[in-house]
């Protein structure tokens, strides 16, 4: 995919909506990203902040990931970002800023069927990371936040999925959504106001002594102990299929 001539619908509304820049680009082309970057330094004159946060899933094992799936998971989650550092990392560097790099509890934990997205989240982590350690005394600061289910497009198409897998009847994904957070601690999934929450306060100047940090935003999913559910809740396969 290449830039567009103009923004897609949700861009354009957001736009309307904040007043933000909408300049839509494929995250795996270099030269989108310099683009990108440029537009923005066009607009506002300067580049104080940078949210990493382009993302897709593939489902698969290791055994039976099409290298297809992995290759488009990597570059898109990995591969984009780093394009988008090296265009912008130098307006970054003249203005002090801060980076905040979307990541996923699943760069800590994993599930079944996860591993190319488990495994580009876990590379976008360090590769935030890195940021933080090769660039601080300049003034840069990188951080991670770490979301769990949180309502989201991608979010509600696998929550579709997983309805129809389940045989979760007419509550669809609102049903999936129930039963895939229940156990949380929260016991409920989180909204995309929360995490730009704490997205905002990373790259305020609140956060000015916080570099190299992994925030999760996951309702206490990383805080349970996994092997404690039983107590609260019966836990029974779906299937019989083999893990």
């Amino acid at each position: 995919m290449h830039e567009q001539e103009g923004p897609p619908e949700p861009l354009r509304r957001l736009a309307e909506e904040t007043g933000a820049l909408a300049h839509p680009s494929d995250v795996g082309d270099p030269d989108a990203a310099v683009s990108l970057v440029d537009a923005a330094l066009t607009s506002f004159g300067r580049l104080d902040g940078l949210v990493l946060n382009a993302g897709i899933g593939r489902g698969g094992t290791v055994g039976d990931l099409a290298l297809e799936d992995w290759e488009d998971v990597m570059r898109t989650n990995v591969t984009g970002p780093l394009l988008l550092l090296h265009a912008a990392l130098p307006h970054l560097l003249r203005s002090h800023g801060a980076v905040v790099a979307v990541a996923s509890v699943s760069a800590l934990r994993n599930g079944a069927g996860n591993a190319a997205y488990a495994t580009s989240k876990a590379a976008l982590l360090q590769l935030c990371r890195s940021l933080a350690v090769d660039y601080g005394r300049q003034g840069l600061r990188a951080n991670i936040v770490c979301p769990s289910w949180v309502r989201s497009e991608m979010a509600d198409r696998r929550m579709a999925r997983f309805a129809a897998e389940a045989g979760l009847g007419d509550g669809g994904a609102e049903a999936a959504y129930d039963e895939a957070t229940r156990p949380l601690p929260l016991g409920r999934p989180g909204e995309p106001h929360e995490v730009a929450a704490a997205i905002g306060w990373l790259l305020s100047p609140a956060a000015s002594y916080v570099n190299g940090a992994v925030l999760t935003v996951d309702g206490g999913a990383t805080a349970l102990d996994p092997g404690t559910l039983a107590f609260d809740f019966r836990i029974e396969p779906r299937g019989t299929a083999e893990r």
